[in-house]
């Protein structure tokens, strides 16, 4: 590693373990704090976070690999997020901000679920956790890995020696801080992210000659690289934009809207957060895009190794920082990767706590637990989970990754439907609830297992659209009239007027 790169992740790595400090002396002093930053948030810091909480390593390394090998057609993926990221702030967002204070102030996913439903068998808390537990374990584990692969591979460290830097860091400042650190951190990282995504590709344009010079290069190499529907097809496409509808159930994501301050800031929230994601998806699409013009005009000698290897074709945005800028501003620029999937980690590593804090101990080991044994059971199951999805991560197994890569989709199928009836349909009821989920996790499963000519198509598109349609029919089939709910559905919904 080069001594201007190691002082610029130095002090990226410092100022995340500041941001750690600071949030506990600010807060923290029981787990409402701790877990959803007492309602607290802002406006930017809700977009931002939410935004870099979703866009781990694969916006700076997958995306812009798949758009050098590819082409545009690999946009297609970019627009079904966009859209379902935008879809998210209009319809889940403010609606679920003020339904899980109405409901008893929830502060996780499953205490909504069960107070949404007045499910006073917990099945609905006690299935979501179980989901929750399991996915974000393995979902951490997987963005550790990524941070471990990531210094060997950019700073040519060894695997361990990154791996244990990534996890320390990120549980030290989740430890200290909790909702506020994660935040906070995940704002400044949004931040880099979108800011090196936007230099590099600049940048590089105007090495190679300017816009009209890059796309004729571009086209010289191949016309399909800028034809929108090559290599497509309408499976294909639909697979793709599916991606979208996972949105509505990621937990996440979701609690970053849970906490706001005040449900009007999330218009300005969405207005921050879509331009943020629009600059950053585009951002990365050109990487890879403008790196074919690049290496076309000034490196053919590494041509060949970027069109031959998917894996060297995902380093293109590491190659343009460091053939174009000075090592220390390479460095800032790097530490936009790490800055990705440390967001991930962090955001997903809470929620998992929050799950065991909340959804298992409060509920079921400890009822009348005060606000500082909670605090400490915040913390604590903060280290556990690390501890596990640390273990998980020292020698990684591919069927642990492959399973991590469908858990949006499963997350999205199990959660989506339910998140969306539980919040505009009165009618809705707990079994419905349960059934859909249950439905909808299974469906994903055996559409990834199990073999069958129907693989070209996304499993969250047969996995939501059956969870959806169970809920529905089962909802239909055991509804009884309960004033308690249709009471706080009612109040949600004058609330709602106001916005």
């Amino acid at each position: 590693m080069e001594i201007y790169e190691a002082i610029s992740i130095g002090l990226y790595l410092a100022l995340m373990i500041g941001i750690g400090i600071y949030s506990y002396r600010k807060s923290a002093s029981n787990s409402e704090d701790f877990l959803i930053g007492g309602r607290k948030m802002g406006a930017a810091v809700t977009a931002l976070s939410a935004g870099a909480a979703d866009m781990s390593g694969w916006l700076l390394m997958g995306l812009p690999g798949a758009m050098y090998l590819s082409g545009i057609s690999s946009a297609w993926i970019a627009i079904g997020l966009t859209t379902g990221a935008f879809l998210n702030y209009i319809f889940v967002a403010p609606r679920l901000r003020v339904y899980t204070e109405v409901a008893q102030n929830a502060i996780t996913l499953p205490v909504f679920f069960e107070n949404r439903y007045k499910n006073k068998n917990h099945v609905l808390k006690i299935t979501s956790s179980i989901f929750i537990l399991i996915f974000f374990t393995l979902y951490t584990s997987a963005g550790m890995v990524s941070g471990g692969k990531l210094f060997e591979s950019a700073f040519h460290m060894d695997y361990s020696i990154g791996l244990f830097l990534t996890s320390i860091v990120v549980v030290l400042y989740t430890f200290l801080g909790g909702f506020l650190a994660v935040s906070l951190t995940d704002f400044v990282q949004g931040t880099i992210m979108v800011l090196a995504l936007i230099i590099v590709p600049i940048v590089a344009i105007t090495q190679i000659g300017g816009p009209v010079e890059t796309f004729s290069l571009i086209e010289s190499k191949g016309d399909r690289f800028l034809d929108l529907f090559r290599g497509t097809t309408a499976v294909s496409i639909v697979s793709l934009l599916a991606w979208g509808l996972g949105y509505c159930g990621q937990p996440h994501i979701l609690v970053r809207f849970m906490a706001i301050d005040n449900p009007k800031d999330l218009v300005k929230a969405r207005k921050i957060g879509i331009t943020w994601m629009i600059f950053t998806v585009a951002g990365a699409l050109l990487v890879g895009l403008v790196g074919i013009a690049y290496l076309m005009k000034f490196d053919l000698a590494n041509m060949t190794a970027f069109d031959n290897s998917k894996t060297e074709a995902e380093t293109i945005f590491i190659y343009f920082a460091r053939v174009l800028f000075h090592p220390l501003i390479a460095g800032f620029l790097l530490t936009a990767i790490l800055a990705a999937v440390m967001s991930t980690i962090s955001s997903q590593l809470l929620v998992t706590s929050s799950s065991l804090t909340e959804d298992i101990y409060k509920a079921f080991l400890n009822k009348k637990a005060s606000p500082k044994q909670l605090l400490i059971a915040s913390r604590v199951s903060v280290l556990l989970v690390a501890v596990v999805s640390l273990l998980l991560s020292l020698n990684p197994k591919d069927s642990i990754l492959n399973l991590v890569g469908n858990a949006w989709a499963g997350f999205g199928s199990a959660f989506g439907p339910l998140i969306l009836l539980a919040l505009m349909k009165k009618k809705s009821t707990w079994q419905g609830a349960f059934a859909g989920m249950l439905v909808g996790g299974i469906t994903v499963l055996l559409w990834v297992y199990l073999q069958h000519p129907y693989k070209d198509w996304y499993e969250m598109i047969p996995g939501f659209g059956l969870s959806l349609l169970t809920n529905l029919v089962v909802s239909k089939l055991t509804y009884k009239k309960d004033d308690v709910v249709e009471s706080e559905f009612d109040e949600v919904d004058k609330i709602m007027e106001k916005y």
